[in-house]
């Protein structure tokens, strides 16, 4: 019997799988921590819910006795596995007694299921895959639907889930949020379809610049799908015949009409690092070479929103942390990178 019980997941959305491995937790220990990934991310469609609406589902498809055994510890996603493992670690240890025994659930489903290997010191409690219980199936199959539809869309897949889990579904699908992520998600379906037949999946490359300018970042809202509204910094796909500086510069005249001389931006720049983590994008896989740039006390330059922007804005540095469950994609941990926004000491490279 082990003192505290780690389950580590995502719950997007929390089916059945989910309970017999949290309740495998609860039978090994008296203390159970539920790690909940990708924990303040914006809505998408591989992410449609916040922490606490997942958290809401755990405990629901719980026993009231059991509900007072768990607690839930929210996790980001740092797209650096060295980082997440310490901030995990750390998150266990204010919630775990000094010296407990401590466990860790789970099994090897596939490549994603390696993090279960770098927590030495914490004995697996290996549980058998529970059957072909998949939460990506069950989120094509409710978008898939439409809001009058979804109940029998989910029908087939209703005993893959806790009732509970099935009831938050189908009353999300009434909201507006559903809406906009069921868009996204046939844009998604339709971008991936486009390059199928190529023989080999593509790798795509893209800039970003983030520009800073008196303790203010340069920021825009997306005016389309994917992540449409939420924020970014400036950047998109390079072209055929551009550096990736050329395409940086291009890509920041397009949609903030900043265009300063090219001389005050390589004197304003400070370093590159290219994002590559394979999960950073849901378009399919995408590196993207970010340009960090710091014009100082300058005067701000001018900036209008264009192209793929709806909104072109100069935000404080010191209110970007408050902003995290806003930003498309790994864009915050880009500023985060850069910015030092969350105090994480290694991050993407």
């Amino acid at each position: 019997m082990f003192d505290t019980a780690i389950y580590i997941g995502r719950f997007q959305p929390v089916h059945s799988g989910h309970i017999a491995l949290l309740q495998r937790a609860l039978d090994s220990a008296q203390h159970v921590i539920v790690v909940v990934g990708s924990a303040w991310q914006a809505r998408s469609p591989k992410n449609p819910f916040t922490w606490q609406e997942r958290e809401a589902m755990l405990r629901a498809a719980l026993s009231e006795a059991d509900r007072a055994r768990v607690q839930v510890l929210p996790m980001r996603d740092y797209y650096n596995e060295a980082v997440w493992v310490q901030a995990v670690r750390e998150g266990v240890a204010r919630m775990a007694q000094p010296g407990a025994r401590t466990g860790l659930v789970g099994h090897f489903k596939d490549a994603t299921s390696g993090y279960l290997s770098a927590f030495p010191g914490w004995e697996l409690i290996h549980v058998e895959r529970q059957g072909p219980i998949d939460a990506t199936a069950i989120r094509d199959a409710w978008f898939g639907a439409t809001p009058d539809t979804v109940q029998p869309a989910l029908a087939p897949l209703a005993d893959q889930m806790p009732a509970s889990t099935l009831a938050a579904l189908i009353e999300f699908a009434h909201t507006p949020q559903y809406v906009a992520l069921q868009q996204e998600w046939h844009m998604l379906r339709g971008y991936r379809e486009a390059w199928a037949a190529a023989p080999y999946p593509p790798v795509f490359v893209t800039v970003d610049a983030v520009l800073r300018c008196q303790d203010q970042v340069l920021l825009i809202r997306r005016a389309h799908a994917p992540g449409k509204g939420q924020l970014a910094v400036p950047g998109g796909f390079i072209e055929q015949r551009e550096t990736v500086w050329q395409s940086c510069l291009r890509e920041l005249v397009e949609e903030t009409h900043c265009d300063l001389p090219e001389a005050t931006m390589r004197a304003a720049l400070q370093s590159v690092a290219v994002f590559d983590h394979p999960d950073r994008s849901q378009r399919g896989r995408t590196l993207t070479h970010a340009h960090y740039f710091d014009l100082e006390d300058a005067p701000f330059p001018v900036v209008r929103a264009d192209d793929d922007a709806a909104l072109v804005q100069w935000t404080r540095i010191d209110a970007l942390a408050g902003m995290e469950e806003e930003f498309f994609e790994d864009h915050f941990h880009m500023l985060d990178h850069f910015l030092g926004l969350t105090g994480s000491v290694a991050h993407n490279a």
